[in-house]
């Protein structure tokens, strides 16, 4: 495996945080590798954005390492796509979705403007979640659906071989689900690494071929058909085995 991810994908060993004086998480390892998509499932507070931020380089861990293609994630941002929750995008912002989504290519380049190659990947990400009709209409006047398009287009711009996506599904219509889950699926048959936040255990199901059950550390990490088990999902979510965690959604999981 250590091989394979060297060349592409994502791992974590022995990661710790501590934030205002908290230790958020410890001894946190995980590797997705080209194809796996891994949802990332845990209560709030358990240090899932947390270690989304660890793996974009914005802090630094107390202790392991972060390696993206075999590179620290400061020396690999350019394979790396990131999809935040919507409320982190400013809205009102006057650009077309179009520009919105050719800027996440030129943003960081410090000379020059958008050269062909980043129209044309904006361009195809615009028309892969469905939006090309819409590519000259304002952010602001997009829909919650269409907005999370926008916010996965600009990541998709980026042609990333890592992908990361901060709770997706949550406050979407359907179409948008739907559309997610089979662009998801497409990206990891092309050989995209994807790790995703999700609060939505059916459509982690739906869309994972792993799922990696974090409370500060790594409770447990497998495929979906494994994690039947009713004490880990004890231990990760700190409920009682006859709650609807476990009753209903957990077990749906299975």
């Amino acid at each position: 495996m250590r091989a394979e991810l060297e060349g592409s994908g994502l791992e974590v060993s022995g990661v710790a945080v501590t934030l205002g004086g908290n230790q958020v998480l410890h001894d946190v390892d995980l590797a997705v590798a080209p194809g796996e998509t891994v949802g990332l499932i845990g209560p709030n507070g358990a240090g899932k954005t947390t270690l989304l931020r660890a793996v974009l380089g914005l802090l630094n861990p107390d202790t392991g390492t972060v390696r993206i293609a075999g590179s620290p994630p400061r020396g690999a941002r350019g394979r790396l796509g990131y999809v935040p929750q919507k409320h982190e995008f400013a809205w009102d912002f006057p650009i077309t979705v179009g520009a919105a989504v050719l800027n996440a290519r030129t943003a960081t380049r410090w000379m020059g403007g958008p050269r062909k190659a980043d129209r044309e990947a904006a361009a195809r990400a615009v028309d892969r979640v469905g939006l090309a009709d819409l590519a000259t209409r304002p952010i602001g006047a997009l829909s919650g659906g269409q907005r999370q398009r926008v916010l996965v287009a600009r990541a998709l711009a980026r042609e990333p071989g890592l992908l990361l996506l901060d709770e997706p599904f949550t406050g979407v219509d359907v179409p948008t689900q739907e559309l997610l889950v089979g662009l998801l699926a497409q990206l990891a048959e092309e050989g995209t690494a994807i790790l995703m936040t999700t609060h939505d255990l059916a459509q982690a199901r739906a869309v994972c071929t792993r799922l990696c059950l974090l409370n500060r550390t790594v409770v447990a990490d497998g495929p979906p058909s494994r994690l039947d088990d009713p004490a880990l999902w004890l231990r990760a979510f700190g409920v009682a085995e006859s709650e609807l965690l476990l009753t209903g959604t957990a077990k749906e999981t299975a």
